[in-house]
């Protein structure tokens, strides 16, 4: 049986409805950024980082996604294995970009625990549909030729293994120049960040192109 609304409960239930409605259709898929202080911009103005350049280009470009910079300063994989969960639940990424492992390797932790850590970081994004983009990184000499090279071979075998998409190495055409960081000589300057970005986008744009 059909009982007509009057007028009142009418308004009432499409203002409701449409009080919901702009959150459910217009929300943009996100892109999360899982990193430590090279992407959270580290003594730098949040604006100069190379995360806001990535999202001013895929806004320039007309992509039409929101750029979740979950990253922390100090992060190591272990951190950020235990954020994840509620980062998932939170932003239900559409495309997840990993900069992590740095901070393990400068503080010579075990790179069997940060290989593993990386892997389940991997497999819970990819479990949840987001495809990936692993930033690699790499150690200063002083830390030994096993050690480093060690460390850098975690980026590509993950990526073989899991089918990733891989930045080599996030600081490339910046690392080797010492007055491009900052007084403590880990921290890229401002003027390197469109390098850094640039390093990332050339990887993250097919991505984007494949769900645009």
């Amino acid at each position: 049986m059909f009982f007509p609304l009057n007028n009142k409960v009418l308004i009432t239930f499409l203002a409701a409805v449409l009080a919901f409605a702009p959150t459910t259709l217009l929300a943009a898929p996100a892109i999360l950024v899982l990193g430590d202080s090279l992407s959270a911009a580290y003594g730098l103005d949040t604006d100069d980082g190379w995360v806001t350049l990535l999202s001013k280009r895929l806004a320039r470009d007309g992509y039409d996604y929101e750029v979740i910079n979950a990253s922390v300063s100090g992060e190591t994989t272990r951190g950020g294995l235990t954020r994840l969960p509620r980062e998932i639940e939170r932003h239900k990424p559409a495309i997840a970009i990993i900069e992590l492992g740095a901070n393990d390797g400068l503080r010579g932790l075990s790179l069997a625990d940060m290989r593993r850590n990386l892997a389940t970081i991997i497999e819970k994004l990819q479990a949840s549909g987001a495809p990936i983009v692993l930033v690699g990184m790499r150690l200063p000499p002083n830390y030994g030729a096993a050690y480093t090279e060690q460390f850098a071979q975690i980026y590509s075998d993950l990526a073989k293994r899991y089918d990733l998409n891989l930045v080599p190495f996030l600081l490339e055409g910046v690392a080797n120049h010492r007055q491009l960081f900052q007084v403590d000589g880990l921290h890229p300057v401002a003027t390197t960040q469109p390098t850094l970005f640039n390093n990332v986008w050339q990887v993250l744009v097919p991505l984007l192109k494949a769900d645009r």
